[in-house]
């Protein structure tokens, strides 16, 4: 039987620490307890909402008049060449468990934050590696017919930052396998450390973030392409710049609204500075987004998913 709880304030579950109350909430530990909180959402005729690790997400100040299940199915094995883990599986235990087994490919997504689930949904990556190009097969439930469905990867329409599964809402990731390159454990735990210890080098450990907010944009201008490989000595590749270098450029790191800024550490971050609010947030992001519009005809797209707007 699930434990249903009534409002429940969702800020300290999510790495903003921002958002106001659900309506309805639950923890799902099997796929029977899932199925049950989905049968109550539709008894209810309420909307329903699977929150991952709430690294990824900025919820209104108003909160969500609906029902909030968190999947807690954790399970990681080998099986012949392949990796399977369930949604619920923390991504950095996915890392190490995969490293330490001799499982190359997805070293540099060590320190990501969030669940295996939310990244597979979200085609996560890093350092040029995406998660979708190492699923093999995902085994997701319809939230509407409780249909348990399986997708091979060609079926999950992988692209940047996204997959089906976001663009189904009603369709839940419960698990996936990964296909991965057998490799000299050590040399995988070495590479899953040279990524972590980069990632500490930024100093944004224990921000009140959801991460990068913005996808990096796509650029046509010839002249700020130019600018950015000189800049920065590299090609930009398929005209693709990195988000936080246009908001530099456009004189916003530190910018500050209310609570929420532009990071100083990395200006593709917008941090909680402790008493920031969802609206905040909002207001800033808005502005960023126009701001780089105005100057450099760039529209940014927002990576973060949004609840209760």
């Amino acid at each position: 039987m699930i434990n249903i709880q009534e409002n429940v304030l969702l800020a300290p579950l999510t790495s903003f620490r921002l958002g106001g109350q659900a309506r309805y909430f639950v923890d799902a530990r099997t796929v029977e307890e899932l199925k049950e909180a989905l049968e109550f959402a539709k008894e209810k005729g309420i909307e329903f909402y699977v929150m991952a690790g709430g690294t990824n997400l900025l919820i209104s100040d108003t909160g969500f008049d609906g029902l909030i299940i968190r999947i807690k199915i954790s399970e990681i094995a080998v099986s012949g060449q392949l990796v399977q883990v369930s949604a619920g599986t923390p991504l950095i235990k996915v890392v190490n468990f995969s490293a330490e087994n001799g499982f190359s490919g997805i070293e540099s997504l060590a320190g990501v934050p969030g669940t295996f689930g939310g990244a597979v949904r979200g085609n996560a990556g890093a350092y040029g590696t995406e998660i979708g190009s190492h699923v093999d097969e995902v085994t997701a439930i319809d939230g509407k017919t409780l249909e348990i469905v399986k997708f091979k990867n060609e079926q999950c329409d992988f692209s940047y930052r996204s997959s089906f599964f976001k663009k189904n809402k009603d369709l839940i990731v419960l698990s996936a396998t990964l296909k991965l390159k057998p490799a000299d454990a050590t040399e995988c735990k070495a590479k899953v450390m040279e990524t972590v210890m980069g990632r500490t080098k930024k100093g944004l450990q224990g921000a009140k973030s959801a991460g990068s907010y913005f996808m990096n944009p796509k650029i046509n201008g010839e002249q700020l392409l130019k600018e950015f490989e000189q800049e920065k000595g590299v090609a930009a590749r398929g005209g693709v710049v990195p988000a936080g270098w246009i908001i530099e450029k456009a004189g916003l790191r530190g910018k500050k609204i209310g609570g929420a800024q532009v990071s100083e550490e990395h200006t593709n971050y917008i941090v909680n500075t402790g008493d920031g609010t969802a609206e905040n947030v909002i207001m800033l992001v808005s502005y960023v987004k126009q701001q780089v519009r105005d100057q450099f005809g760039v529209q940014l797209v927002e990576e973060v998913n949004y609840l209760g707007f």
